[in-house]
């Protein structure tokens, strides 16, 4: 009782400062996640051992857990789950007639443990959350109903010593049985997506003394336990945040052209007609190119050509590239050198394919620092503009 007690005020604790973990965060590229809720999966496998008089290794069963659960918030989830499979006992003193050696014999017995865990992400609570971070910690405690089955190895082990004058089974229990248990534990999850994490999960179950058929020595009731060490994975089912892109860069205003001297024009005999002098537009052009790709495409060439033709009609324009790339992939090393791939792509371009002199090309580079547009896909582009 006094277990329970700790564990459900641990509980409260941690529940109570779940509300003070943020449910935003701010990448330096100043990309903005907002924690959304949504539901998970676990399925994991792995071993339990329980507590009884044999050697270690003779009281380790196959294990297996299903648990569907729900993340209300960064710290604070909940799941419903089912433990199941095989526990084991151990009688240390067993012999099969008066006067024989004693030695130590093991039984096994199948069960399933349906339950609730609340669970408490530590990591997020005392580091705040992120969306990216690899390692997150989770406490959990909870509770369900152990029901047991197949008691048939320890019921023979009774019959066997039910005439002698020997330590018998006590406790020994046919059919199935339904007890209360309580538990806590760990997981250490392991982000592989955004919707895979690996999990290792290590869990403790309380139960009555009545468990394993064996009375616990000097005649008092105590607890039975096992435990649980389990591998598997977290499904994430739905979207676990909302990304929020930062505005694209206000273009950067044009250079004021300088004043020009003016010139008087020389008597002429005749009033000569007004030339009116052609106002040259800018000329911007975007190519676009596919995820980790610097190639221009087919459809994409024609791109190039407009920025070429124009660069040929007025002799002293100029033309400056910009390369980017889309922060929804890839990190800064990888992101800037598809960036500078992609301008670099269009400056070969317009030098190989069509004789434009280099001394007539600028060209830069962002990464995945600047988004100029709000769409994620369309910031794999190089911007062209040329005047």
């Amino acid at each position: 009782m006094k277990t329970m007690k700790t564990l459900l005020a641990a509980a409260l604790l941690m529940l109570s400062g779940s509300a003070m973990a943020q449910a935003t965060y701010e990448a330096a590229d100043g990309t903005k996640y907002e924690f959304q809720k949504h539901a998970f999966l676990n399925l994991e496998g792995g071993l339990q051992y329980t507590l009884g008089e044999a050697k270690f290794k003779d009281l380790l069963s196959p294990n297996v857990q299903l648990g569907l659960g729900y993340q209300f918030s960064p710290v604070f989830g909940a799941r419903i789950q089912a433990n199941a499979w095989q526990s084991k006992g151990g009688w240390n003193g067993f012999r099969t007639q008066i006067g024989a050696t004693p030695y130590t014999n093991d039984y096994k017995f199948k069960y399933v443990a349906p339950g609730i865990d609340l669970m408490f992400n530590l990591s997020n609570l005392f580091c705040g959350w992120n969306p990216n971070r690899v390692f997150n910690l989770t406490a959990f405690v909870g509770g369900g109903a152990n029901i047991a089955w197949g008691n048939d190895e320890a019921n023979t082990i009774a019959n066997t010593l039910k005439n002698l004058d020997a330590y018998n089974l006590e406790y020994i229990w046919d059919g199935s049985k339904a007890r209360l248990f309580g538990r806590g534990g760990l997981e250490a999850a392991f982000r592989l997506s955004d919707a895979v994490a690996l999990t290792l999960e290590g869990n403790a179950n309380i139960l009555s003394d009545k468990y394993n058929s064996k009375k616990h020595s000097g005649g008092k009731m105590k607890a039975d336990w096992y435990f649980n060490g389990l591998i598997g994975l977290k499904i994430n089912l739905g979207k676990t945040y909302n990304k929020i892109l930062p505005p694209p860069p206000a273009p950067a205003p044009e250079p004021e052209p300088e004043p020009q001297p003016v010139v008087q024009p020389a008597p002429v005999p005749a009033p000569a007609a007004a030339v009116v002098e052609e106002k040259i537009e800018p000329l911007r052009r975007d190519v676009f190119f596919l995820i980790n790709k610097t190639n221009i495409r087919p459809e994409e060439a024609q791109k190039v050509k407009d920025i070429a033709d124009y660069l040929q009609k007025y002799p002293n324009s100029k033309v400056v590239i910009t390369g980017y790339a889309d922060a929804g992939t890839g990190n800064n090393k990888i992101n800037d050198r598809l960036a500078a791939g992609r301008a670099d792509a269009v400056v070969k371009s317009l030098v190989n394919d069509y004789g434009i002199a280099q001394s007539r090309i600028s060209y830069d580079s962002k990464g995945s620092r600047v988004q100029p547009f709000a769409e994620n896909d369309m910031n794999r582009v190089s911007i062209c503009i040329a005047e």
